[in-house]
């Protein structure tokens, strides 16, 4: 298995790199719409119409190369009959068929899941309904705890996430526990990744 992390600051191009790396199409693939070796787990919550637009947009970069797109607004390992029946589709069943019979295992296409972004993520289990805020650990355990899963099935993983700066003194409390967690869960991340890639004005850095 291979877990990629892929982190970046805003309009790095970091999002691009991630489908790239785990397609290989750096364009649009049209004509093979129907066929879904990849699933793309969103975690952008619609809320108003700029993020609608930006949730659009995001889907029309995606469209011709191959995702299916499933929707997580918290604990990732709720996803799991959703990602089963995904893993029992004709698409991953005949890619796993074409590499048993690939000679080069290497250059055999396996599929893959991407998931866009953690920094979302956290929002999403961060801030409640109620307008509280989770326990740290709650949250820690949730989103570690659900990326492990996703790494246990799939092939090939790549993981979006922000970069977090350094200087918190002018930030409100609350967002100095957001951006805490948030650097606490890169950290986590970068240790479980076999790959970490920063990737700056469109130039993938490689950390590990």
């Amino acid at each position: 298995m291979m877990m990629h992390v892929i982190t970046g600051g805003s309009g790095s191009g970091k999002s691009a790199y991630a489908e790239m790396w785990l397609t290989g199409k750096p364009e649009k693939s049209e004509g093979k719409k129907a066929i879904c070796p990849y699933l793309y787990i969103a975690t952008m919550r619609p809320f108003g119409a700029e993020t609608q637009k930006k949730i659009e947009r995001h889907r029309q970069m995606r469209a011709g190369k191959g995702f299916q797109t499933l929707e997580c607004y918290g604990d990732l390992r709720t996803l799991d009959d959703s990602i089963q029946r995904w893993k029992r589709s004709k698409s991953i069943l005949d890619i796993n068929k074409t590499c048993r019979n690939e000679k080069n295992q290497e250059n055999a296409k396996t599929g893959g899941i991407l998931l866009e972004c953690v920094s979302n993520l956290l929002a999403d289990v961060l801030y409640q309904e109620d307008g509280s805020l989770a326990e740290d650990e709650v949250v820690l355990e949730t989103i570690v705890e659900g990326i492990r899963y996703l790494n246990t099935q799939t092939e090939r993983l790549a993981i979006v996430t922000n970069e977090v700066h350094s200087d918190l003194q002018d930030y409100s409390e609350e967002t100095k526990k957001y951006i805490g967690l948030l650097g606490k869960i890169n950290q986590e991340l970068g240790k479980m990744a076999d790959q970490v890639t920063e990737v700056v004005y469109g130039i993938p850095i490689k950390i590990k």
